[in-house]
Parts: structure tokens; sequence; C-alpha cells
């Protein structure tokens, strides 16, 4: 439950980060629906101290037949995530996702498969101060949406960061570790989050699997 509004004014980039600082994120009914401004009574955040990985996950993760990147093919990222039955990214949503990266506000996680070069698995969303607001993720193979964001939480630990905004929780984020919490207590979080400096950089491309599984889940 929450609020949502049919958004009556033209979004821009700058408007999108200004929703964004105050907690309210847009959604579009469908592909081809309107887009409203969402915010809801509970919030879904994944603690970047309390993540957790099962150890099925660890073994594809050490086995490997895969390879990482960051921002290096973003607008795929978002058209597979789009391309999906159901979605809530229409046109405009992606255009504006499009202007944020380009502005360094957005980041893309792209898991490839190693022998035929496929993108099989990503995820992709905001960055505002040490806050990483997480929109959309996709998975064409087994893993490849797990992989990414596990890869995803271990540059947001890497780099400072203090909030994973999820939205909401589904089951599939809520075996990682994703709870909900209420609005007034986002808020408080993202206000002091927003204020902080991160770096979304700080992690190499090359880290190993294990620096990886250490980073992402604060553990040995």
């Amino acid at each position: 439950m929450g609020t949502s509004s049919q958004a009556s004014t033209e979004i821009t980039s700058d408007l999108l980060l200004q929703a964004y600082a105050v907690g309210v994120f847009p959604m579009a009914e469908s592909r081809e629906g309107e887009l409203r401004w969402v915010d809801p009574d509970r919030r879904g955040i994944l603690p970047l101290d309390r993540f957790h990985v099962s150890r099925t996950t660890r073994r594809v993760v050490r086995r490997g037949g895969f390879r990482v990147t960051m921002n290096r093919a973003f607008g795929q990222v978002v058209a597979k995530c789009a391309a999906r039955p159901e979605t809530w990214i229409n046109t405009e949503i992606s255009r504006l996702y499009m202007e944020l990266h380009q502005r360094g506000f957005a980041h893309s996680v792209e898991v490839w498969d190693s022998e035929d070069d496929v993108l099989f698995g990503g995820i992709y969303g905001v960055s505002l101060g040490a806050a990483f607001f997480g929109e959309s993720m996709f998975s064409s193979r087994t893993n490849g949406s797990k992989l990414a964001l596990i890869w995803l939480m271990a540059r947001l630990n890497a780099g400072g960061y203090m909030l994973m905004d999820t939205q909401f929780v589904t089951s599939h984020l809520a075996g990682f570790g994703a709870v909900e919490i209420s609005r007034g207590e986002y808020r408080a979080r993202l206000a002091h989050a927003i204020q902080h400096h991160s770096d979304w950089t700080a992690l190499s491309e090359d880290a190993s699997s294990d620096d990886i599984l250490h980073l992402s889940t604060q553990t040995s």
C-alpha cells in the first residue's frame, strides 16, 4: 500500500533526482502505461551489513564461467528488464534513466557468459550520495540476476554506500536478506545517506570471487 499519483507535469532527469531524494520513485502500470509517482507505506531495503548468499550460490560464484562488468551495457540491461512479460518500464522511464546514466547518476552491473559472450544477467539503479536505488534486474539464464546482485552489493560496500533501496520486497530478494521498514524510518535513513559521499568506482572489475563474496556479505 501507499500513495500513487499520476505524473501531471513533464518529467526531467533533474525532477527524477529530486523525487529520489525525498523517497518517491516512478513506475508505469505497463509498457504502454502512464508514469506514476509511488511512495509506499512500507519500503524494501537490503541491509548492506546483513546480505546473505547461500552455500549453493557461493559455489556458483566460485565455479566461474562468467564475467561481470559495470556500465558497459547500461542500455541493454534496461531494455532486457523492460522486455519481461510483466514490466513497469515504459519508453519515458527508459529515456529518463538513460539520461541519468549519461550524467553519471545511474549505473548497471552486467553478467556475461565467458564462452559465447552473451549478456545473461544484469541490474541497474540510481546512485545519489551514499544511497543506491535498485530499479530492476533480469536473468535469461540460471543465476544471472543473483550474480548481478552479489557483485552490486560488493561494489556498494567497497564504495562506502549506506543504503540499498529495493522499493519492495520480493521472495527472491527476501532470500538475500531484504526487509521492510516504515516510510518514516526509510526517509530518515535516506536523508542521512544522501548527505554522504560514495565511490561507485572503488571496486576493481578484476576483484576475485572470494573478494566479492567477502565484500558483499561482510564476512570471511
